[in-house]
């Protein structure tokens, strides 16, 4: 075995530091509400945070040895699962979620940006506790490993590998020189978004906590509210429109945002993938309000346009708010959701889903393959923005569709056992691969997973990992290759 555990074990500390860091926020608004039970819950996870961190960096040094891809695969996926282990840890000490189970599903929900719930009231829940919440929202949008590779070098280890293994965040590449500059780079325009968001949700009439978790939910495209109703509690057209324009921004590939920044302005609208996202949300937005708007479903033209729109940057980015019951919509209208639910955002964006710079690759495959039936001696590179992709690029993308299709449809068996309908079945299992949020049916957006068993629970909360991590990076290490390095 070629694992490096010494390291293995020194990043997992530096982990701790950092989820035990990252409860500090909630623990002063329990401090701040007078929610005793809250006050504990967080302070005694915070202390094992540290505690566990402080002994693993004392005992186990770092090597000078250089990172491996097969050390990635490992530090990534222990990372989730630990965040999501400790961090359900305040809910269920507190008694807000007085099932183990159901905490650690919300938890996974909340740092995988998933959105899905198992909560029946949630305003019920102490307001530490919904801060909490939606904060593993903001950390899980941009990535735990992403801010972890930023302090990485302060104790003698490089972040690229573990970085890149973090495959649905930025991509940590031709930004700066370091990847530890990246990251830092990377957070600096994620607070940005954060910042801006929370100040014009306060000037839409919210309040300072209402913005904040709100925006937590946007940026990191998770979609918890702190309301039953979600978005649709504010009745507010300004506010659907602000949510829905950083919706759209976070959906985008952040390394853009780069190009922005250096005055390259058309190389930004040029972007292939970036023109097929706003594409693909103008035309399903024409085409859901027109359907609805013909159907009678809406009265007011503005109102049936602004949620139409806001649905469908809110399925297509992963995000999950929602202001109406899309389950309600005609036949035409769900069917274009469901699409959505598949194709997801951006690469290197905050979203989750299949990516559309695959759908496109895949898209292009498809008209290559029919050329090549007419005229089989033709030369049909396929290309993105003018340049070529290589055939191992378009190998990974074809086996990581189908992968995801399989993963689908496998795990779709293994929920079919809780005997619900096709449709709930199916999209409850698309909706936590894709990280996506609400579903259709017994799990659409105004329902949640209380209905399932523990056991579903659990397989729920492993596939949002899994879809958080895009599938590969998990399953990895499920593979005798893996652990056995004799094997090619």
């Amino acid at each position: 075995m070629t694992v490096n555990f010494n390291n293995v074990v020194k990043i997992m500390s530096i982990i701790f530091f950092v989820l035990g860091f990252s409860m500090i926020p909630a623990l002063l608004v329990a401090i701040i509400y007078d929610e005793t039970l809250c006050n504990s819950a967080f302070f005694s996870t915070i202390f094992l945070c540290f505690g566990i961190g402080g002994i693993f960096h004392k005992i186990y040094q770092a090597q000078e040895l250089k990172l491996k891809e097969r050390d990635g695969f490992l530090i990534v996926t222990l990372c989730w699962l630990i965040a999501s282990i400790f961090g359900a840890a305040p809910f269920y000490l507190s008694g807000a979620i007085p099932s183990y189970v159901d905490a650690l599903f919300e938890t996974c929900s909340g740092f995988s940006t998933t959105g899905c719930s198992i909560l029946t009231d949630i305003e019920s829940l102490p307001k530490s506790m919904l801060f909490w919440r939606s904060f593993t929202h903001w950390l899980g949008g941009m990535g735990i490993i992403v801010f972890a590779t930023a302090l990485l070098p302060s104790i003698g280890i490089k972040g690229q590998i573990i970085a890149s293994a973090e495959t649905p965040g930025p991509t940590l590449d031709k930004i700066s020189p370091r990847f530890s500059d990246t990251a830092r780079n990377l957070y600096l325009i994620y607070i940005l978004f954060t910042i801006v968001e929370v100040i014009l949700l306060k000037i839409g009439g919210m309040n300072l906590y209402d913005a904040l978790l709100h925006t937590f939910g946007t940026v990191g495209t998770g979609g918890f509210s702190s309301y039953n109703n979600s978005i649709a509690h504010f009745d507010s057209g300004y506010i659907q429109w602000v949510i829905i324009i950083f919706m759209l921004l976070c959906g985008i590939n952040f390394n853009l945002y780069f190009l922005l920044l250096k005055k390259r302005i058309g190389s930004f609208f040029r972007d292939s993938e970036l023109r097929f996202y706003l594409l693909i949300i103008g035309s399903i937005t024409a085409a859901i309000f027109v359907n609805v708007y013909q159907n009678g479903y809406y009265d007011n033209m503005g109102k049936a346009f602004t949620d139409s729109a806001f649905q469908v940057v809110s399925i297509i980015t992963t995000t999950g708010y929602a202001t109406c019951d899309y389950d309600i919509w005609p036949t035409f209208s769900k069917m274009l959701i469901f699409i959505l639910m598949l194709t997801g955002a951006c690469s290197s964006s905050t979203g989750g889903g299949v990516k559309l710079i695959r759908i496109l690759v895949a898209l292009k495959m498809v008209r290559r393959g029919v050329s090549l039936k007419l005229h089989p001696n033709r030369f049909i590179p396929v290309t993105v923005g003018n340049r070529a992709v290589p055939q191992e690029v378009a190998t990974n993308i074809a086996n990581f569709i189908f992968l995801y299709i399989f993963v689908v449809f496998a795990g779709a068996t293994v929920i079919s056992f809780n005997g619900f309908d096709l449709m709930t079945t199916i999209s409850s299992v698309m909706t936590c691969v894709g990280n996506v949020g609400p579903g259709f049916n017994l799990v659409g957006p105004s329902m949640n997973f209380a209905v399932f068993s523990d056991f579903s629970k659990v397989f729920f909360s492993m596939l949002m990992i899994a879809g958080r991590l895009e599938l590969f990076t998990f399953f990895m290490l499920l593979s005798p290759h893996y652990w056995n390095a004799n094997k090619i």
